[in-house]
């Protein structure tokens, strides 16, 4: 057994740690949990607890079901919310085979399989989101719309104001997990708040960001309050995206940096870029996987419509903010698309593919946006070569079944089974006949 794992048997011991939850995600994203008594970690450890992945959604088919979840020692932190009673401690868990081999099926084996071939080319990749999410008053009641805990507007100081008083709880919670916060504010819309993590390496950072989504619900609820990452939850009110920057690094060294370059940014970084650009279509379907997704980016507001980059210019897909000029290693590229509902694990691994596709093969970068890509006509954009991002999942889906990329990222299982979902998602969706429908065309028809 490793110094980590004895370091976790020890503090479990220290801690008077009487439950463990070993955490794993879904191909969609969603956290899975199975607690553990401490007695049973060392065995768990070693041989991983068996479960039955059949029942796992997109992970096994009824006749390969048995599958183990691997606790990752690096991962463990003590869960702060739970201050009544024994301590409760969480591991995030790696998916494997009975034989031991990895899970295809497993997003975060996914990642890690992506984030190793970029390590074969010496790149290190690092994410800093900012993530957007809306608190409400009480409860969710079906079919009721939620009322927004406050009429606050972006950066606003609201005195005694309960989105204020939930970002401190949220943040001594996160930090007391070891995840560091870099700032936090009220955003544009009413009820809408941003927590952005500081920078980390992609894998840790999708870790934090299903713990950051769980801590949010959990303290939430402690406030009578509720919370939610859905992409657009109101026609009137801007969307809540997971803007995030990016970075490549070489040991030490920014990848992404050249002194005296235009920007500060170097031809990794703007074939990086390139390859975003050229791929970003057809991954939309796993950095915004919602039908609801399309809603943020259909409705422009401070979400990108159309693919684009430009230095400090918001309405671009790909933003390449200013940079400190004794600070080279700040230099970085900030991608707008992604939502806050992403599965973080598969929209990391499919946005390293893209930037790595356009360095191995030597993408050429368009030109820069310089005006506001929303004002302009359609005609302006096509003479400019700005492309539009799928305007719906119908699109989005019919791009990602022709995209080798995303399918040589996810690989066949994952790839296979996130369009089967999608497909399905997008046919209910279809059927259902909306309130906007009914409000039109009744009084009418």
């Amino acid at each position: 057994m490793g110094k980590q794992e004895d370091f976790v048997l020890r503090a479990l011991e220290e801690r008077d740690v009487r439950f463990v939850r070993l955490w794993f995600t879904d191909v969609l994203g969603f956290l899975k949990s199975v607690a553990v008594a401490p007695a049973e970690l060392e065995g768990a450890f070693a041989e991983g607890i068996g479960f039955d992945g059949s029942a796992i959604e997109g992970f096994a088919r009824i006749y390969e079901s048995d599958m183990l979840a691997k606790p990752d020692p690096q991962t463990f932190q003590i869960l702060p919310w739970r201050d009544q009673g024994p301590a409760t401690a969480r591991m995030f868990c790696d998916i494997v085979m009975p034989d031991g081999s990895p899970s295809f099926a497993d997003p975060r084996f996914v990642l890690k399989r992506t984030l190793s071939k970029a390590a074969e080319k010496g790149f290190t990749f690092y994410t800093h989101p900012e993530i957007e999410f809306y608190l409400f008053k009480g409860q969710h009641v079906p079919g009721k719309k939620p009322k927004p805990v406050d009429y606050s507007g972006y950066f606003d100081h609201t005195a005694q104001g309960e989105g204020t008083d939930f970002r401190r709880d949220a943040i001594t919670n996160l930090e007391a997990m070891g995840i560091s916060v870099e700032f936090s504010h009220h955003e544009g819309g009413a009820g809408q708040q941003e927590i952005d993590l500081r920078y980390a390496d992609a894998l840790t950072t999708a870790d934090n960001i299903m713990t950051f989504r769980t801590v949010i619900r959990e303290v939430a609820l402690t406030q009578n309050v509720w919370a939610s990452f859905m992409p657009k939850p109101f026609t009137d009110q801007p969307g809540s995206g997971m803007h995030t920057h990016v970075s490549l690094f070489e040991g030490d060294v920014n990848a992404f940096h050249e002194a005296g370059a235009e920007y500060g940014l170097s031809k990794t970084g703007r074939q990086f870029i390139a390859g975003l650009l050229k791929h970003a279509p057809e991954i939309s379907l796993v950095t915004n996987q919602w039908v609801n997704s399309y809603k943020r980016i259909v409705a422009a507001g401070e979400a990108p419509s159309y693919v684009s980059w430009g230095h400090n210019n918001r309405s671009a897909m790909v933003r390449v903010p200013m940079y400190k000029p004794l600070k080279g290693n700040s230099t970085r590229i900030e991608l707008r698309t992604l939502d806050a509902a992403c599965n973080p694990y598969l929209a990391f691994a499919a946005v390293l593919a893209a930037g790595m596709k356009g360095i191995e093969e030597g993408y050429e970068l368009p030109p820069e946006a310089e005006d506001d890509v929303w004002s302009l006509s359609d005609r302006e954009r096509r003479n400019l070569g700005i492309q539009a991002l799928p305007t719906g999942l119908d699109e989005a889906i019919a791009l990602a079944e022709d995209s080798e990329l995303l399918a040589e990222t996810l690989g066949e299982h994952v790839f296979d089974h996130v369009l089967r979902n999608k497909r399905a998602e997008w046919s209910d969706y279809r059927a259902e006949v909306s309130a906007f429908e009914r409000n039109k065309m009744l009084p009418v028809l």
